[in-house]
């Protein structure tokens, strides 16, 4: 592939980012533009800006490197992502926004009546966000490794600057018109391509895609148990992630929130799509792939494999510009978050000033992470971000949300044996201590333990402890879940634990 479309075609998405960024930083005027955009970001945009940071590195390129190694089993990784937002309408997206917070620590002091519970909270949103990141810096490290022969360490550093100035620049007014263009991006550059390589396809007489092939490495010692971890995961990762929750504060009311939830699963589900179609051609056109380590390279060689001339050329480089928004915009996001939790509750003073002083802090961590930690796919990286998230927050939404006897030393509880564990895990995996058998299992997929553990702490403890439960319980669960038209005027401060509304 030609460098230098390739080189443009990544100038081009980092200058339009500078430049949609600039936009929304022009009309951002007020703290609350900065830190919610002013809670009036209507349901089309509030969705495309969702799915724009939604759909990352694990999105572009790890699911059709995922099918391309493993076959159709890795399906459950879009359909998980995909259903995960059909499991926040139903029980989290609406009192979520009614709730009046703005972080995940925001909601647990508010609805617990806690600062232990809060800072606690606010180390899983940081260490959910951080490993979360990692896997948008590799992504972005190896695309520019293999389209441009740059040093591996150079997109990783590309993104991380790029982000850092967006975000402290313009706060969430700004990133959520960077996001809603990048979602439009992304699809198109992987949406046009996929015509043409189908295309391609049928010119070569559609010849049968082997998709019982498996590479040398085996997916799991226990594959049916790898597939239900992969599975409960996903479902319940996606509305603790951090960067997604944050967004559903921008909403004007909880329908709009709603609303917005909707349209995430038109626009996400229609971009899962196309991933597989990448993985499944995969196996013609870069057969060599399954056999090494860069299987996340598929959507990026094969316009060049399949149709090659100056139009694979051009439709590599519009697929690299693709990636590249991909890592840009869920990068943003995620720092977004993390630095507003690291303004609120480590920085000794809060503000939009010193929130631009926790950004390069909230990027830093996982920067070097990522030159650190390598060769393990992107998906499966995002994937124990799902879930820690799904361990840790899930239980806490959904129990905060909906069961009145939840007290602050069961939210620890459940936090610590749920989330906790499932963090260990992650941890003990990557550093590839545990490699095969049952043991290698439990660690890499902790969502079928570790949920149910997180849940059970949270209620047993919260039994056992009746007489802790927060004087504000029954005001806190009447705002969740009346529509905001039969509640008096609410009170709306500032974020940080002042911006939930009591």
């Amino acid at each position: 592939m030609s460098q230098g479309y390739t080189v443009a075609a990544v100038a081009v998405v980092v200058v339009a980012t500078v430049l949609v960024g600039g936009f929304g930083l022009r009309i951002s005027r007020t703290t609350s533009d900065f830190y919610v955009a002013s809670r009036t970001v209507r349901p089309a945009l509030n969705a495309a800006a969702i799915s724009g940071e939604y759909l990352s590195a694990a999105s572009f390129l790890g699911v059709a490197g995922l099918v391309l190694l493993h076959g159709p089993d890795m399906l459950w990784y879009p359909v998980g992502y995909t259903a995960g937002y059909l499991v926040l309408l139903v029980f989290v997206a609406a009192p979520l926004r009614r709730s009046g917070a703005y972080t995940l620590p925001d909601f647990a002091e508010g609805r617990l009546e806690s600062r232990p519970v809060r800072r606690l909270v606010s180390v899983f949103v940081v260490g959910a966000g951080w490993l979360y990141l990692i896997p948008q810096l590799q992504g972005a490290g190896l695309t520019l490794k293999i389209l441009t022969g740059a040093p591996y360490w150079f997109g990783g550093v590309l993104v991380a600057v790029v982000v850092v100035v967006a975000v402290a620049a313009g706060g969430m007014r700004s990133i959520t018109f960077v996001q809603a263009f990048q979602y439009w991006l992304k699809l198109t550059a992987l949406l046009v391509p996929a015509i043409f390589l189908l295309l391609a396809w049928q010119g070569d007489g559609r010849p049968r895609v082997d998709l019982a092939l498996t590479s040398v490495a085996v997916r799991a010692d226990h594959p049916l148990y790898a597939t239900y971890g992969l599975i409960v995961a996903t479902f319940l990762g996606t509305m603790g992630l951090p960067h997604v929750v944050v967004r559903f504060y921008t909403s004007p009311n909880g329908r709009a929130a709603r609303r917005t939830t909707v349209v995430v699963l038109a626009l996400v589900g229609a971009f899962y799509l196309l991933p597989p179609v990448y993985g499944a051609l995969g196996r013609l056109y870069v057969p060599e792939l399954p056999y090494g380590t860069d299987a996340d390279a598929a959507v990026l060689l094969l316009p060049e494999r399949a149709v090659g001339g100056l139009g694979g050329e051009l439709l590599g480089a519009l697929v690299a510009g693709g990636a590249f928004a991909a890592f840009l915009s869920t990068a943003s996001g995620l720092t977004m978050a993390v630095a507003g939790v690291l303004t609120q509750d480590v920085l000794p003073s809060r503000g939009v000033r010193h929130f631009r002083l926790a950004t390069p802090l909230a990027m830093a961590v996982p920067l070097g992470g990522s030159l650190l930690v390598s060769g393990m796919p992107v998906a499966d990286s995002v994937g124990m971000a799902f879930a820690v998230s799904a361990s840790s927050f899930c239980p806490l939404l959904v129990l905060g949300i909906w069961w009145r006897r939840l007290t602050p030393p069961g939210a620890v509880a459940g936090l610590l044996l749920g989330g906790g564990l499932a963090f260990v895990a992650t941890l003990v995996t990557v550093s590839g201590a545990v490699r095969s058998g049952w043991p290698h299992a439990l660690l890499a997929w902790p969502a079928v333990w570790s949920v149910p553990v997180g849940f059970l702490a949270m209620i047993l403890v919260s039994l056992a402890t009746r007489s802790r439960i927060p004087p504000g319980t029954n005001a806190a669960m009447t705002r969740f879940h009346l529509p905001e038209t039969l509640m008096p005027r609410a009170r709306a401060g500032a974020p940080g634990g002042k911006g939930v509304t009591r």
